[in-house]
């Protein structure tokens, strides 16, 4: 027979030994399995959670362009030169234009070389004034036939102010407005029997004679700052058709050491 115990006694309690420092550690040690923590949602940068394969997607397109390396580059450089072709030709037909200065006549506010910006747009808002400086089409060249690619090659260079034929483009300042009279007496101008100020001329005197000429509807009458040496509407080009305005200079670009904004007096 087995030894009676008293009523009441327990039986001694097992003794435990310290938990383990690493509980996932340990249980990967014993025979039984177990759960392993929930993975975290992924997100979307902000906090929210990302749809589901959103992640997946992002890290494929990744992937590609980590693969496609400078080639991807080269691949869109057609359609990026298209775009800039496209944007070339939107601002120099409507908006702004480099010309080539290609004489003496505007000296000393332009010199031969220079480059300026013109505004194309603007006197389609209102009419030119006077002292503006304007570039206009010669009213007595009639433009030659060209085959495209000398047209194109051409359309380049004058876009870019590289070079100009000097005969088909021409830059003045006005000097007399549609309707008005204009007298040159011994290199002094006089519009409508009011002499002008002109702190611009070059500093060697004119002494020619004018008129009286009243410009005609529609036209206007421009002067180069060099009055001895311009080829302007006192001689062979006659008052200026309204049509043939380009657009009015407004900023002198080239070379930097000139750059400058055109004064209208």
């Amino acid at each position: 027979m087995g030894e009676a115990r008293p009523s009441g006694d327990r039986p001694p309690a097992e003794k435990k030994g310290p938990a383990p420092v690493f509980p996932q550690l340990a249980a990967r040690g014993s025979d039984e399995p177990t759960a392993e923590a929930p993975s975290q949602p992924s997100t979307d940068g902000r906090g929210k959670a990302a749809p589901e394969g959103t992640r997946s997607g992002r890290h494929r397109r990744l992937e590609r362009t980590a693969r496609a390396g400078p080639l991807a580059f080269f691949r869109e450089l057609p359609g990026l030169i298209l775009i800039a072709f496209l944007l070339a030709l939107l601002i120099k037909t409507f908006l702004v234009q480099a010309f080539y200065i290609p004489s003496q006549s505007m000296e000393p506010t332009l010199l031969v070389g220079d480059r300026v910006l013109v505004n194309k747009f603007i006197y389609a808002f209102r009419e030119p004034r006077r002292g503006e400086i304007m570039v206009f089409e010669n009213p007595r060249l009639d433009e030659p036939d060209r085959n495209p690619l000398s047209a194109f090659w051409n359309w380049i260079i004058e876009g870019l102010g590289v070079s100009a034929d000097p005969e088909k483009d021409f830059i003045k300042r006005v000097i007399a407005l549609p309707g008005e009279t204009i007298e040159v007496n011994g290199g002094k101008v006089f519009v409508d029997g009011e002499r002008i100020e002109e702190p611009y001329l070059n500093e060697e005197l004119d002494r020619s004679d004018y008129g009286p000429f009243t410009v005609p509807e529609g036209h206007l009458f421009v002067m180069g700052d060099n009055r001895a040496n311009s080829q302007d509407s006192r001689s062979t080009l006659g008052p200026i058709p309204r049509d043939r305005v380009v657009g009015k200079a407004f900023i002198l670009i080239w070379p930097p050491s000139h750059f400058e904004w055109l004064s209208d007096d």
